[in-house]
């Protein structure tokens, strides 16, 4: 009988070494270790639970590495498969930018579906990354939200969900990346919020001008754009009339409409760190008025009309260039023969009757002006010299306040042209801003 041979084993490639087998992940599954991400539970006390007064934070916290399934694969699981050799971990896709963001925003659109409160007053999101809008079915889940804080979350966009909230009367929405087109609901002065909102913030973004949707907001009375990039104040800011706080501090103002005096209820205005050069007279309307900061602007002087501040507590002009040097930088343009001839009619009491005159010229005539230097007497129309008078506030401090006189020549208490008048001058100065002084209890120019 013939032995038998050695038994033969499968036979092996050409190139003598044995191909690696093509392991299926798959069918490792049910043996592999799989690393999910741990449960996170709501305890009493913590960042996610029903704070007391029916409060709710978020906190912020990013995505899961992983997609759907987000499971990797370890040498230990693969052991226990059977594998003989431990091959790298599987790394999930990675997700491009618009991607994260989407994700982002379904898992807070989750989480806040699973802490939904019928009795939350209060929700903070904490800062997280995310682009927009607020989640559908927010108004569902807290249908007795007032207060929504979104600070630092990088919203552009609030959305249409935010009309939902008809008890909402605070909105923080500071430092995100809103103030392009529809960052604001075009409907939101027609809305039930136009009437229930009294706090809005939007510092620290991008807007560059105010938006219109803003001027509806009837019942608003604190709002916050500072940090921004707005360049003017729309007239149409007179729509606020419940407005007590605005600040427009920190942006590229050039100017304040008089319109700004329109607003009866404001209380404290900032416009510091701006580029403003001038105020208006008509700021002085403002009686409710008790704060006003123009720091760090182009001021060069302060309108007369200002001590008619009756109420005004706090004003602060640091930073401004006010100084006595301006004062010669001031022109003066001769009248012209009309406003002498008008001069002379009125300081003179020449009678005469509208239909003695051209109705332009009787509409001239009604607009002169007295000069302020009681010792004077004469009127001015469109020539007139303008001077700087420096008012003592609080025994402290020297504001200057411009002054028009009818003519370089009229010896007026901003006159300096003898050391005699000038002292005069300072003693009608003060007595005259005495009232004034004692109103003011604070006035910051260091």
């Amino acid at each position: 009988m013939l032995a038998p041979g050695p038994r033969q084993g499968p036979s092996l490639p050409s190139g003598g070494r044995r191909e690696p087998r093509n392991m299926n992940t798959n069918a490792l599954a049910p043996s592999a270790s799989v690393a999910t991400p741990p449960q996170r539970a709501v305890r009493p006390g913590s960042s996610m639970a029903l704070e007391s007064g029916g409060a709710i934070q978020v906190p912020g916290r990013a995505a899961p590495s992983g997609g759907a399934e987000g499971r990797s694969v370890t040498a230990s699981g693969m052991a226990a498969a059977g594998g003989a050799a431990a091959e790298p971990e599987l790394e999930p896709p990675r997700r491009g930018p618009a991607e994260g963001e989407e994700a982002a925003a379904a898992e807070l659109a989750a989480e806040l579906a699973a802490r939904r409160s019928a009795e939350a007053r209060r929700l903070v999101l904490s800062p997280r990354r995310l682009w927009g809008p607020l989640p559908a079915g927010l108004s569902q889940w807290f249908p007795a939200l007032e207060v929504l804080d979104v600070s630092g979350t990088g919203l552009a966009e609030l959305g249409e969900e935010l009309l939902a909230l008809p008890r909402l009367h605070t909105l923080l929405a500071k430092n995100n990346r809103l103030g392009g087109p529809g960052s604001l609901p075009k409907a939101l002065g027609q809305a039930p919020l136009s009437r229930s909102l009294r706090v809005l913030n939007l510092s620290g973004n991008r807007f560059a001008e105010l938006p219109p949707a803003l001027l509806g907001l009837r019942g608003l009375q604190s709002l916050s754009l500072g940090g921004n990039r707005l360049h003017g104040i729309p007239p149409d800011i007179q729509e606020l009339r419940s407005l007590e706080f605005l600040y427009l501090g920190g942006n590229f103002i050039t100017s304040i409409p008089p319109e700004l005096a329109n607003l009866p209820s404001l209380s404290s205005l900032v416009l510091c760190d701006n580029k403003i050069q001038s105020i208006p007279p008509q700021l002085a309307q403002l009686h409710s008025l008790r704060s006003l900061s123009l720091h760090n602007n182009l001021l060069t002087y302060l309108p007369r009309e200002i001590l008619n501040l009756v109420h005004l507590e706090e004003l602060s002009l640091r930073g401004n260039p006010l100084v006595v040097r301006f004062v010669r930088d001031l022109t003066y343009n001769p009248p012209s023969l009309q406003e002498l001839a008008g001069r002379t009619i009125k300081t003179r009491n020449v009678p005469y009757a509208p239909s003695d005159l051209p109705e332009n010229l009787v509409r001239y005539l009604s607009l002169a002006s007295n000069c302020p230097n009681p010792k004077c007497g004469g009127v001015y129309f469109d020539s007139c010299v303008r001077q700087i008078k420096f008012v003592d506030f609080c025994g402290k401090y020297r504001i200057p306040l411009m002054h028009y006189l009818c003519s370089p020549e009229c010896s007026s208490p901003c006159s300096s042209a003898s050391q005699s008048s000038t002292s005069q001058s300072e003693s009608d100065s003060e007595d005259e801003a005495s009232v004034a002084a004692r109103r003011m209890q604070k006035v910051l120019l260091g």
